[in-house]
């Protein structure tokens, strides 16, 4: 299984390098924008992540929450690379196991590489204790469960100055409070993660506790 999990999506040729050497042949990409649906405001980042697979291959936009799973699942098919996007983590893990992607996932990875954007990337882990709402609370060991896909936390945007709390500071002090590694990647740097091995992929900041 391939699995590339990403703060801000393909941001740069180090990060695109990967992605193209974990696929074979022509990139045909499905962008599923599904965590998105709750984000109020201007969404300039999400266009952005679907220029940025625009640019790699042809893109088909693909929200499991808006039709059956008879129309999405021949789409994401089609592809050879499944972006997973960025908002709302629990929102997007009630969807992908509502729609029944989750049962499809195992399937579908067979022969496909799942690139996760933010909440997209945090929904493969064993808990969701790196979201927001969790990581920096006292209940941070009660978050809900994710797919389980890898044994380690993801806490994207390190640094970013759209997010004030992602910080060494305080990564530090709630890292010992999770159940696992905690990997916290810049916008600029990507995990990639073969059948159990983990390889980051970086041209910024990343930090591992």
């Amino acid at each position: 299984m391939k699995l590339m999990l990403t703060s801000s999506g393909i941001t740069n040729k180090s990060l695109e390098k990967a992605l193209k050497g974990l696929v074979r042949g022509r990139i045909r990409i499905a962008f599923i924008p599904t965590a998105a649906n709750l984000e109020e405001g201007e969404k300039d980042w999400l266009i952005e992540n679907f220029n940025q697979c625009q640019k790699i291959g042809p893109t088909d936009i693909v929200d499991i929450s808006a039709m059956p799973k008879g129309e999405w699942l021949p789409r994401l098919k089609a592809a050879n690379v499944i972006f997973v996007g960025g908002g709302w983590t629990a929102y997007l893990v009630k969807w992908i196991r509502r729609s029944g992607l989750e049962k499809e996932l195992p399937k579908l990875l067979k022969k496909r590489v799942y690139v996760g954007i933010s909440a997209g990337s945090i929904a493969l882990c064993k808990r969701l204790s790196a979201t927001p709402e969790y990581l920096y609370g006292e209940d941070i060991n009660d978050a809900p469960p994710g797919l389980g896909y890898v044994d380690f936390n993801f806490r994207p945007h390190l640094n970013s100055p759209y997010f004030p709390k992602v910080r060494d500071a305080n990564l530090r002090k709630s890292a010992r409070r999770l159940d696992g590694e905690l990997y916290a990647l810049d916008d600029n740097s990507g995990i990639v993660w073969v059948d159990g091995k983990i390889n980051v992929v970086s041209e910024g900041k990343w930090k591992k506790y």
